[in-house]
């Protein structure tokens, strides 16, 4: 309870100090690099020595693909019935397959299941949502932003990405970082990254909903908040799945739409205005869903 009060405190302080135009507007942008290169790799670190990787974990690997692949489904179709503009549907690929697992995934398996549970999610977002967010994100863009990216740059960007970096060298140095000095050192380090998370999160969350785009709005959270989920809780329990792997993969498989996707497709000029409320009202409304599912777990 006290983790789940810290991360909406310092989301509700974020987003009243943006109203207070305190911060620089690259506020945001700094916090995540600070997460990116220094936090986030530091929880990595300290939680992943500590898995014992069995067959169980399995279900971390495949579940996102599967995310990532029948929600792009779920808007082509989507698409084809309500004739939307390449625009929409583009926004709609991006932030429908790819879920927030890593900036509110982690900070809310946290709050709701215990910090053991936290080097489930790494694994769920590293060799799942980023992974996916590299390959297939770019290939969106590719097809329908501006931007065009080779393959060695896709590559590049997934080996040089410091928390994929730490994830391997956790699993290939898992020994030396189970240390006490070591482990208490990375754990004070990543354990600011809930409330820097939030707290950035709150800087740069837009919740205006453009004209004309709420069929699109409400079909995009619905679909991620959802219907999603419930198709991976009804497959896992179909597959007689009920390990701790597989509900950390299940509560993941409900996180809003990725806040990196959505910057992807406002960067890319794709329906800005959708892009973010989708972002936004997305981490709100999630308050409550992810509630529920957790519950339910």
């Amino acid at each position: 309870m006290e983790n789940f009060i810290l991360i909406f405190t310092c989301l509700v302080f974020g987003m009243f100090l943006q109203r207070r135009e305190v911060f620089a507007k690259n506020a945001p942008l700094t916090l995540n690099l600070y997460v990116i290169w220094v936090a986030l790799p530091a929880l990595v670190l300290s939680q992943v020595p500590r898995l014992s990787f069995s067959t169980d974990l399995v279900v971390l690997l495949w579940v996102p693909w599967f995310v990532t692949a029948f929600g792009a489904l779920l808007v082509w179709c989507a698409s084809r019935l309500f004739g939307w503009s390449t625009e929409v549907k583009a926004v709609l690929l991006l932030t429908v397959p790819l879920g927030n697992t890593s900036f509110l995934g982690i900070p809310m398996i946290d709050a709701f299941f215990g910090s053991d549970m936290v080097s489930y999610g790494i694994i769920y977002d590293q060799f799942g949502s980023f992974l996916a967010l590299s390959t297939y994100g770019s290939l969106i863009l590719a097809l329908y932003g501006k931007q065009q990216q080779s393959m060695m740059g896709v590559v590049r960007k997934v080996f040089t990405f410091p928390p994929f970096l730490a994830l391997l060298i956790a699993v290939c140095f898992a020994k030396p970082l189970q240390h006490p000095d070591v482990a208490e050192s990375l754990s004070m380090i990543g354990s600011s990254l809930v409330p820097v998370v939030m707290f950035a999160i709150g800087l740069q969350l837009k919740i205006k909903l453009a004209p004309g785009q709420a069929q699109a709005f409400f079909f995009g959270l619905g679909a991620r908040l959802l219907v999603i989920p419930l198709v991976v809780l009804f497959i896992c329990q179909f597959m007689g799945l009920d390990s701790d792997a597989s509900r950390i993969a299940i509560f993941e498989a409900g996180m809003p739409p990725m806040v990196t996707a959505g910057a992807m497709a406002m960067s890319a000029g794709l329906a800005p205005r959708l892009a973010a409320a989708l972002v936004g009202w997305g981490i709100l409304v999630s308050f409550a869903t992810l509630s529920l599912l957790a519950l339910f777990l």
